[in-house]
């Protein structure tokens, strides 16, 4: 999976909107489909949910070097 073809969230200050959108693109690349038919909607849908989330906690875990800990 080349990088140029998926968009790279810069900074750490993803909103949720952004981090569903790289979630699509990347289940809408890995799958090979841009929209789902009937059959499979729920679990395009799913994919979508579960890979926004690993990303949202993700930008929840990383730290900026230098960043102080709370």
């Amino acid at each position: 999976l080349p990088l140029a073809t998926v968009v790279i969230l810069a900074g750490l200050s993803a909103i949720p909107q952004e981090i569903h959108d790289a979630a699509l693109q990347f289940v809408r690349k890995i799958s090979g489909f841009r929209a789902p038919s009937k059959t499979n909607e729920a679990a395009f849908n799913e994919a979508v949910r579960s890979v926004a989330e690993a990303g949202s906690v993700l930008f929840r875990s990383l730290r900026v070097r230098g960043e102080a800990v709370a």
